[in-house]
């Protein structure tokens, strides 16, 4: 699997994914969609335009990833996890043409979210891309709207090492004639996006020059600010199409009870009150770089965290953007591409950030819990993989 294992799981082409799809009878062509795309965001971005759905009244289906706790996660209609039995029993009836065609775990996993899609004939889905979009093995649907959230340095190794190159590879969403709602962009990317578009015939839209005023949400996260206008921006699409009937009050509705509708884990997310601890998913710098900065807006005497990381992550890149002057509990999260503790301390006090090393993501946090004050600022976070085990 990707989740535990990383490169070795990666297959950039869309072959088997079609093979699948056939294999299947090609349930994406039934299914009315929206993809949605980008470094950073897209969980945020996908979860809010189905909780503002479900508000209008609509069976929404909704695939991300990756899970934090339950593999169920990554396939809700309505906030409902998909059963473990339409899973077992999927798995039982075409695993013979899995092994034949030696199908990845994500290959697998988005031909079972648009089965279950389809047999459960849903309004709309939310189809959240899993890396870049081009290859990606949900890119096989042609959905209502595309988005692409924002282009940071991420997966380079996959997807390529400079803006335009990474942009290039998500803009491989854009489907002929079908409009696009870019979020954030910069001079590199929007080239990329402007010249895209000009060879699919489609609309594009620059959420951030466009929308000002966004409704309220739950999700406290600064970065959030950015997503709500991404969001409704692909709202103000999807209302123009005329398809589907969403009002202003639902789209109200669906950004404060977004938690509540869809069960979005893991964004700036207290998870205890003096000393007030935060975690939160961001794992790459152009997520941290907002994360810690709006660390710096907390009140606290002083701050602790937490902090673990995969083994491909550029640690060159990330750790300079961390506070020195924090307590620092570092630790491996309990998969196979955990990077080990030892290892990201010494590298850490390269950049002057000093700590001491656990034997878990758990007993580093429970540390840290008892070490700080009430009037503390502990932060969780590094790896999705340490936010799902303190979840």
């Amino acid at each position: 699997m990707y989740q535990t294992q990383g490169a070795s799981a990666y297959k950039k082409d869309l072959t088997n994914t079609i093979l699948l799809a056939k294999h299947l009878k090609n349930p994406e062509v039934d299914l009315k969609c929206i993809h949605v795309a980008g470094t950073n965001g897209k969980g945020s971005t996908s979860h809010l335009l189905a909780s503002v759905f479900q508000e209008a009244g609509y069976k929404v289906g909704l695939y991300t990833s990756p899970h934090l706790k339950d593999f169920r996660e990554r396939i809700k209609i309505n906030g409902e996890e998909i059963s473990e039995q339409f899973i077992v029993d999927f798995v039982a009836k075409n695993k013979l043409f899995f092994e034949e065609h030696q199908l990845s775990f994500f290959e697998m996993t988005v031909g079972l979210a648009f089965d279950y899609f389809r047999k459960e004939k849903t309004d709309i889905n939310i189809i959240e891309v899993g890396m870049g979009g081009r290859l990606d093995s949900t890119n096989i649907i042609t959905p209502e709207v595309s988005v692409i959230t924002n282009i940071g340095l991420d997966h380079t190794l996959f997807l390529g090492t400079t803006l335009e190159a990474i942009a290039f590879e998500k803009a491989g969403i854009i489907k002929p004639k079908v409009p696009v709602v870019i979020g954030e962009y910069t001079s590199e990317t929007r080239k990329v996006f402007e010249n895209k578009v000009q060879e699919t015939n489609s609309e594009i839209y620059f959420a951030s020059d466009l929308i000002a005023e966004t409704p309220k949400t739950v999700l406290l996260g600064d970065y959030q600010q950015q997503n709500k206008k991404t969001v409704l921006q692909t709202l103000k699409v999807i209302q123009s199409q005329k398809k589907y009937a969403v009002s202003d009050e639902n789209i109200e509705d669906g950004f404060l009870n977004v938690i509540k509708n869809t069960g979005l884990l893991g964004r700036w997310q207290q998870i205890n009150d003096k000393p007030k601890a935060i975690c939160d998913t961001a794992h790459n710098s152009h997520g941290l770089k907002i994360v810690l900065n709006q660390i710096q807006k907390e009140k606290f005497d002083d701050l602790h965290i937490v902090l673990g990381v995969v083994n491909d992550k550029d640690l060159d890149e990330i750790l300079p953007l961390f506070p020195k002057n924090a307590k620092y509990y570092f630790c491996k999260p309990e998969i196979p591409r955990g990077l080990d503790a030892v290892i990201l301390k010494e590298t850490a006090l390269k950049f002057e950030l000093k700590g001491k090393v656990y034997d878990s993501v758990s007993n580093a946090y429970q540390a840290s819990l008892g070490k700080a004050s009430p009037n503390d600022f502990i932060y969780v976070g590094g790896s999705t993989f340490v936010v799902a085990e303190i979840l």
